[in-house]
């Protein structure tokens, strides 16, 4: 039984199958709708995309990410999807009207606040 323990331990997070919690995922699912609705360019590697084309590349990668089992919140969706490039390092860049060009991670997370401050 003693080394049976250990492993009951990880049967939650077995029977997790890798998904965040109900919360996160509702956090993750805003966030992807506000950037989707948001009409801001969206700067990866160097390059401007639409919104639209930016939603399309986070969800590829935030999906990977589901599978190795990467993100169990709204701020791991952030850091690791939607930030920078896995492949360069650089950090990705939104741009909103005639706005000065902001790093999309502060942008994310001033959004989650509000968000998460208008559910209180």
């Amino acid at each position: 039984m003693k080394r049976l323990f250990p492993l009951l331990l990880l049967l939650p997070c077995l029977a997790h199958g890798g998904e965040p919690p109900a919360a996160a995922r509702q956090e993750i699912a805003h966030l992807v709708a506000y950037l989707k609705e948001s009409g801001c360019q969206f700067n990866r590697n160097g390059k401007w995309y639409s919104s639209a084309e930016a939603v399309d590349h986070i969800n590829e990668k935030y999906q990977y990410l589901l599978k190795k089992d990467l993100v169990s919140s709204a701020e791991d969706f952030i850091d690791r999807a939607a930030s920078q490039s896995s492949m360069s390092g650089k950090p990705y860049q939104v741009k909103c009207g005639g706005n000065v060009p902001a790093k999309s991670g502060p942008w994310l997370m001033q959004e989650l606040g509000r968000y998460r401050a208008g559910k209180k």
